[in-house]
């Protein structure tokens, strides 16, 4: 097949079109761009050079044509880049955490995109540098550490390194004690491992050819590799497996989940003869997480019709259901998100009316709230290593605070300041105004948007503004300080968080009413939140940017199908639009355990007729559509990189509009773009630089408002 890409600057590319035909239940689907996937795609993860060149050639082209686009504006890219680079602290470091005689944290050089791992007696005291990740990465068109975690007896430090985006890890062993590496390298692995607690044993989880975490294997340091032995293995394709360790490091965790179910089974590490115990086993739709608190395990789930989540106790040595009792009842719309224990304490982060809140339970007191004063704003639980504590590490921020950490003495109730986020170019949270609105979904549900605009600012429909959505997998959006959103901000925009349905900012309900046969509550939940926007005055027609990415790269293709004259620019990053042909392959990493999110149209007809409904790639139109932004990474696990080459293909060939529309496939890179922390900036900055050319700067100047 000769490839007859046109590579002009002032000609967008043409992909050819190749029908394949393929029948389920008695549906004929036709796919013009079904050559754009490479059949040995699970190669190309690993060796991404040897992509068929007819498709290294179509992205190549269309690669060569969004730089066209952008050129004109490589100043304003620069400027931008100079901004948002100006807001971060290049020499940074994170709150030393002590554990015994040493405290550990990592650090940022001035001008390296790369943290160093670092450590220091407990007391102050000389420097040690344990991995330089800017000296690593030398030489690397891609560089990522995974997880980087000391050995118990403070030994050694196990790390994981993926060198081309693929998420497909190499586990290495450093002795601490010489610098120098031990020769067990472990290739193969997703990316999480856990010491043993005498420090001679690694856990780690590996792939199979599909690039699922399937097993977990141990590994005895100074023994070979391949006899190592193999402790768990799953067999169903739709659970994936990973690992973990409670708080006390008593117990390992080994748990087999997809998105509605969950299976755990841990070891104590104080009977290591008894062997791996199931907590309970799977049940369609049950989930639940464990630690272990003064002689029990604390168990988090939705066991019992317990939709918003409870939390019960077990005894470690029978923790079969029968045994279970409640701690914590269940309470709807009180949505329980995990649970973290201490010697003398237990901590459960939650979330009440799409906000988040800290309670604190004494082993012999009563439990009290940690209270906070913003109308809307996000907080995170740190991780410890030490069990015999008093103090609680967390961090608060709003959509105008920068991010503060903060540690919280739980006996005292008193906070310490440890570390408040930095803008070197300066910041003042009171120039700004962050808000909480209710808009009216179709049905009747008040779907929450976070807001932030520039006090000043005219509310008189007349303002440019940005809307992000994600709404899958129950992941929610946080209404979190941003540094690199106020360059949009300072120009006039108002930016908006839309917390649509499938994600649980309104409690696991929220969840289930974002996904199967509900998806396209995630949808209408969107163009609800941008009309109404433009209806109170916040902005005008045309005049919004929807970004989303990954599954919310969906949200961005589905609503550029269904009310793309909302939008003048649509921006889906790595996105999941070619949803229908990716759940009909079993054999892509993420489809088997995406079936209970999406539904089985392999199965079910009334699923794959769903989907088919509103997959953006299979409902493109002859029709006018925004300018639209598109990136995704040749060597992406989760989104691979033909939905959106196929995608962008069919927008050319049927849309009616002269509206710009790029794609940017980073041919070094997977999921998460470019490594280094400054080179995502500069992604950043063109992203946002071609909405501002859009949106604000045609024929004005390009300085802030």
């Amino acid at each position: 097949m000769k490839n007859k890409t046109v590579t002009s600057k002032d000609l967008p590319p043409r992909a050819e079109k190749h029908p394949v035909y393929k029948t389920y239940h008695d549906d004929v689907l036709a796919d013009d761009y079904a050559w754009l996937r490479d059949d040995d795609w699970q190669r190309v993860m690993r060796e991404p050079e040897i992509l068929d060149p007819k498709i290294r050639a179509y992205l190549d082209a269309e690669n060569f044509y969004a730089e066209a686009l952008l050129d004109p504006l490589s100043g304003n890219i620069e400027a931008l880049f100079a901004e948002i680079k100006g807001r971060i602290k290049e020499k940074d470091s994170s709150v030393p955490l002590p554990d015994g005689n040493w405290a550990y944290y990592h650090r940022y050089r001035e001008g390296g995109e790369h943290p160093l791992f670092c450590r220091q007696p407990r007391g102050g005291g000389l420097e040690t540098v344990m991995f330089d990740s800017d000296a690593e990465a030398e030489g690397c068109s891609f560089f990522k550490l995974a997880a980087c975690k000391h050995s118990p007896d403070h030994k050694y430090l196990a790390y994981t390194l993926d060198l081309n985006g693929s998420e497909i890890y190499a586990l290495h062993i450093r002795n601490l004690e010489t610098g120098e590496n031990i020769e067990d390298v472990i290739d193969g692995v997703h990316g999480a491992f856990e010491w043993s607690n005498n420090s001679r044993a690694l856990f780690y989880t590996i792939l199979d050819e599909n690039h699922r975490p399937y097993a977990v294997k141990a590994h005895i340091l100074g023994t070979l590799v391949d006899s190592d032995d193999e402790v768990y293995r799953e067999n169903d394709p739709g659970f994936f497996v990973g690992l973990d360790k409670t708080e006390s490091r008593r117990f390992m965790i080994i748990h087999a989940h997809d998105h509605q179910t969950s299976e755990i089974r841990i070891l104590d590490n104080e009977d290591i003869e008894g062997g791996w115990k199931l907590i309970a086993h799977r049940k369609r739709g049950r989930e639940y997480d464990l630690t272990d608190w003064n002689g029990a395990l604390l168990i988090r789930t939705n066991e019992g019709e317990a939709e918003d989540f409870k939390v019960i106790a077990a005894p470690y040595l029978n923790p079969s259901m029968e045994n279970w009792r409640d701690v914590v009842g269940h309470e709807p719309g009180r949505f329980i998100l995990m649970v973290q224990a201490f010697a003398d304490y237990w901590v459960r982060l939650e979330r009440v009316n799409a906000l988040p809140r800290i309670i604190v339970t004494p082993k012999n007191g009563d439990a009290y709230e940690i209270a906070f004063d913003e109308e809307a704003y996000a907080l995170n639980l740190q991780s410890t290593y030490e069990f015999d504590s008093s103090i609680l590490r967390f961090t608060y921020s709003s959509m105008t605070t920068p991010e503060r950490t903060f540690d919280y003495h739980m006996g005292t109730r008193e906070r310490a300041l440890k570390k408040e986020q930095e803008l070197p170019s300066g910041h003042e949270p009171f120039d700004y105004v962050t808000r909480r609105l209710e808009v009216t979904a179709l049905d009747g549900e008040a779907v929450p948007v976070s807001l932030l605009y520039k006090k000043g600012i005219a509310l008189d429909g007349s303002a440019p503004l940005l809307l992000y959505g994600y709404g899958a997998y129950g992941m929610s959006v946080p209404s979190a300080f941003s540094s690199t959103r106020l360059s949009l901000v300072d120009r006039g925009f108002v930016y908006a968080i839309a917390h649509v349905r499938g994600g649980m900012e309104r409690g696991y309900r929220w969840y289930e009413q974002g996904r199967e046969i509900r998806k396209v509550n995630t949808f209408s939940d969107f163009i609800s939140v941008a009309e109404a926007l433009i209806a109170k005055g916040y902005t005008y027609k045309g005049g919004v940017a929807a970004h989303g990415g990954s599954a919310g790269g969906m949200l961005m293709g589905a609503v550029a199908n269904i009310a793309s004259d909302l939008f003048g620019v649509v921006v889906a990053e790595v996105p999941f639009v070619d949803v229908l042909n990716t759940m009909l392959d079993e054999t892509l990493p993420l489809t088997p355990p995406e079936w209970p999110e999406w539904g089985n149209p392999i199965k079910d007809a009334g699923a794959f007729n769903t989907i088919k409904a509103y997959s953006p790639y299979d409902n493109v139109m002859v029709k006018d559509y925004p300018n639209i932004y598109v990136t995704a990474g040749l060597t992406d696990p989760r989104v691979t990189y033909w939905e959106a080459a196929k995608w962008v293909a069919k927008l050319r060939a049927l849309k009616t509009d002269t509206n710009k529309l790029l794609l940017k496939t980073n041919m070094e890179a997977g999921h998460g773009g470019a490594s280094g922390r400054f080179k995502r900036l500069r992604e950043t900055a063109e992203i946002y630089a071609f909405i501002v050319d859009v949106l604000v700067n045609r024929s004005s100047s390009f300085n802030q408002t």
